[in-house]
């Protein structure tokens, strides 16, 4: 394999290996709870939230909401340093939807985050339904000051798994919301789950190639893990459907990243669940062992990112 196909020693450009270039070193993401909720749960589109997200929002490693910006970010900080020495941090605003507030509160919030020494970019999720043109002007006027990039949880282009996971919004508005962003140059990190239920490995491909196709910046590729305490869960126990083994998953994400364009970000290829909240796949536990299974499958095959894009 050719040495320009090497994003340092991985055959897939990471997140990792982007931030490096950019800044010069290892960059770490402090996970945040800004207090937000999501129109999927106060009862704007739904009540219960997508069918795989838990009481958390899918924040279940962010700081804690009773906590002020400030007092989180010194907290994660303290966290990680441990694991990391590194002097530069991203703010990423993680549970429940982070753009889903007063124009103010955001306002408030993102700047408290920024002004905090070390920070030298912003993360934020959110859904692509809630991109009022304040909050992309107040986006905007942050893309000018700092390093940000927008997560939107797409999950599938498939309309009939969109309506079980209860995602509560088209492909369409998914299109808009990427084409408005990148309009005003911001980036966008697109999340796709692997292995929900009903999805064959071609329609899961086909969301891959989909999003490969869009103007995003950045991809997130999740395994379908179910966690207790989710409506997934009860389902599952009732209707059991065929999850995903480890080495399926593993092939799974290679062939998705041969699909990519080779600038595309990749900023995870596995998710991880809170242990004493997992059910299933146990195997996703061991996170280490998945992550070098992509890399030797993908030098098995003698294969990389972009390959067949």
């Amino acid at each position: 394999m050719k040495d320009d196909y090497m994003w340092g020693d991985k055959r897939y450009h990471t997140l990792n290996y982007e931030l490096r270039k950019e800044f010069g070193q290892k960059v770490m993401k402090l996970s945040l709870d800004g207090g937000f909720t999501c129109p999927n749960r106060d009862g704007t589109i739904g009540h219960r939230g997508c069918v795989f997200c838990g009481e958390e929002g899918s924040g279940e490693f962010a700081g804690s909401r009773t906590l002020s910006i400030e007092e989180q970010i010194r907290e994660q900080k303290k966290l990680l340093s441990n694991k990391w020495k590194t002097g530069k941090y991203i703010a990423y605003f993680q549970s429940f939807t982070n753009t889903y507030s007063a124009y103010e509160d955001l306002r408030k919030k993102y700047y408290s985050a920024l002004s905090q020494e070390e920070i030298v970019g912003l993360a934020i999720a959110t859904r692509p339904d809630c991109l009022s043109e304040d909050v992309l002007d107040l986006l905007t006027e942050l893309n000018e000051k700092t390093y940000i990039w927008i997560e939107l949880g797409l999950q599938t282009i498939h309309e009939r798994t969109a309506k079980f996971i209860r995602r509560g919004y088209s492909l369409e508005t998914y299109d808009i919301a990427i084409e408005k962003l990148k309009n005003k140059n911001i980036r966008v990190v697109t999340h796709l789950i692997l292995g929900l239920p009903g999805e064959s490995k071609d329609e899961i491909l086909e969301s891959v190639k989909y999003v490969a196709n869009t103007n995003t910046w950045g991809v997130k590729f999740h395994l379908l893990y179910i966690q207790k305490g989710t409506d997934l869960y009860e389902y599952y126990l009732k209707n059991p459907f065929p999850i995903l083994g480890r080495d399926e998953y593993i092939s799974l994400v290679a062939d998705s990243l041969e699909l990519l364009p080779k600038e595309m970000v990749v900023h995870r290829v596995t998710g991880d669940g809170k242990k004493e909240l997992l059910f299933e796949p146990r195997w996703s536990l061991d996170k280490l062992r998945v992550l070098s299974g992509i890399d030797k499958e993908l030098k098995r095959r003698n294969s990389y990112q972009g390959l067949k894009y």
